[in-house]
């Protein structure tokens, strides 16, 4: 019998893997070659990046001004600034986030295959589902953090499956390395280290090495949560991390508080009156859910930066009206708390509510997400603000397309793609434990409880504390899907060798009954 050990030091290296093999050469060359044509045709299609008009400006007036605090988290802005400085042009910025989307999934793609050995039909579809995906292009086309974002979650997470089945001091730096540029480019990310977190635990490193690796990690992220805090006291005199989540809070329980009837909302703290009221008579004066088609949405964020709803009016009532940027800025950013208070004092005070008209709204979102601002190239908008034209060298503001309209309708299957997605992924999980998959293959057994950690940790922070959309959820509906089609895989190898032990032990049945047939005719 063979030993584990020879098996491993047997193994061909990664390097090796992808370019002495055959097969896995020739997928790279013609993965490359797909991923250049398309790209050609698109930009042809699409020649100019598209914005999020809010988004995209705000990543790119911080990008100016060198700014260290924004609305969003600043490390997208920080790598705008960084890449503006060797290539000018959109089109050099869209090509690198194209690129590394696809470098990254490849990668992730080819870790996954060589540490556990997947059925070539679901390797090909895999692959396809990869190479040609139309999100990718999109996603790489836009101003916004979510292509990066998404790259750099695919590679992070490659790396832990390095982490738990052939960990290195090089692979748990880069991890932690990645960990931070993701920390500082997405709130997703808050999940991040706790995921980290079950892939040491899962490494067969020694527990000193998996308390060293993860505090590396949690250090990293610390500094710059602990240099963030430190900018917002100084600003706003308030130790915060985010005030996006205070907004946020207030939000979420805003789709709650609509829903109680105005008998039974009970009396708020004095803090809280002056809000209170407030919302209590935008909620009257919105009664009529036809005349007011805005109040007909559930679990949106229309109640966080509409300038019309009761938290901007509010916000704007204390402070002095000014034109001045950061002045605003400070404005937003010196609310979250004090937002963040009142939202969580709301949900804790009508949880049912909450539950019922947030996170069942939220979650039927999560099951299949909005495609929102991808459902149209520019948000439907022929020109950008002077800014963006000055940052990119445009002769002038107008963006246009070569193609009939501005949407986007090949995207329009994700919503449906990623309802299926994820009940194949319940159910495949269901049946892994149903028939006690972990004593079968421990590699592919670690490799699922990743996929498993990210898909549940992910579903409770989106439902219960963000909002579902396509271009947030694209990294965990890449994920889900690629180990939903595995989890389909493994249970076809486990048919199959069931069916082999099942007509070998019949062989040896009609064997055994032909060796007494003959002794008894002897």
């Amino acid at each position: 019998m063979t030993h584990p050990e020879q098996i491993l030091i047997a193994k061909p290296t990664f390097k090796l893997f992808l370019f002495h093999n055959k097969r896995n050469r020739l997928i790279l060359y013609l993965s490359a070659a797909a991923i250049i044509t398309q790209f050609a045709i698109f930009k042809y299609l699409y020649p100019f990046a598209s914005y999020i008009h809010g988004d995209s400006f705000s990543y790119l007036g911080a990008a100016a001004n060198n700014l260290t605090l924004n609305t969003y988290l600043i490390g997208y802005s920080k790598f705008l600034r960084v890449f503006n400085t060797f290539a000018k042009p959109d089109y050099t910025l869209v090509a690198f986030q194209y690129l590394f989307i696809q470098s990254s999934v490849l990668f992730l793609l080819f870790s996954i295959f060589y540490f556990y050995k997947t059925g070539q039909i679901i390797q090909n579809i895999l692959l396809c589902f990869m190479v040609f995906n139309p999100l990718f292009l999109h996603l790489g086309n836009m101003v916004s953090s979510d292509g990066v974002f998404l790259a750099l979650s695919c590679t992070w997470f490659a790396l832990l499956l390095w982490i738990i089945h052939q960990p290195t001091k090089k692979i748990i730096f880069w991890q932690a390395i990645i960990l931070l540029i993701a920390f500082t480019m997405r709130y997703n990310a808050l999940i991040y280290p706790f995921i980290a977190g079950v892939a040491f635990w899962l490494s067969a490193l020694p527990w000193k090495k998996k308390l060293a690796g993860v505090g590396l990690g949690l250090t990293l992220c610390g500094l710059f949560v602990g240099f963030t805090m430190y900018q917002y006291k100084k600003l706003t005199g308030y130790w915060q991390y985010s005030p996006f989540s205070g907004w946020q809070f207030s939000n979420n329980a805003m789709y709650a508080y609509r829903s109680v009837d105005s008998a039974d909302r009970k009396p708020v703290p004095d803090k809280f009156r002056a809000l209170d009221n407030r919302i209590r008579n935008f909620y009257y004066q919105t009664k009529n859910k036809a005349k007011f088609p805005t109040e007909q949405a559930e679990a949106s964020t229309f109640y966080m930066w509409s300038p019309s709803m009761p938290l901007m009016q509010y916000r704007d009532s204390l402070f002095r009206k000014t034109k001045d940027s950061l002045a605003e800025f400070k404005k937003w950013a010196s609310m979250g708390p004090f937002y963040k208070e009142y939202g969580l004092y709301i949900i804790r005070k009508y949880p049912g509510h909450f539950l019922m008209h947030f996170v069942w709204p939220n979650s039927r979102k999560y099951y299949a997400p909005p495609i929102e601002f991808l459902e149209e190239y520019n948000g439907g908008n022929d020109l950008v603000n002077m800014g963006t034209k000055e940052w990119f060298g445009y002769k002038s503001p107008k963006v246009k397309v070569r193609m009939g309209n501005k949407k986007v309708w090949v995207l329009n299957f994700y919503p449906i793609l990623s309802g299926i997605i994820n009940i194949v992924m319940l159910f495949g999980l269901f049946y892994y434990m149903l028939l006690k998959g972990w004593q079968y293959n421990s590699t592919f057994n670690k490799t699922i409880i990743m996929a498993g950690a990210v898909w549940l940790i992910n579903a409770c922070f989106t439902i219960f504390a963000s909002s579902a959309a396509l271009r947030f959820q694209s990294f965990p509906i890449i994920l889900t899907t690629t180990f939903a089609l595995l989890l389909i895989d493994w249970m076809i190898q486990l048919m199959r060798s069931m069916q082999l032990e099942a007509k070998s032990k019949q062989k040896a049945v009609l064997g055994l009954d032909n060796d007494i047939k003959e002794s008894v005719l002897a």
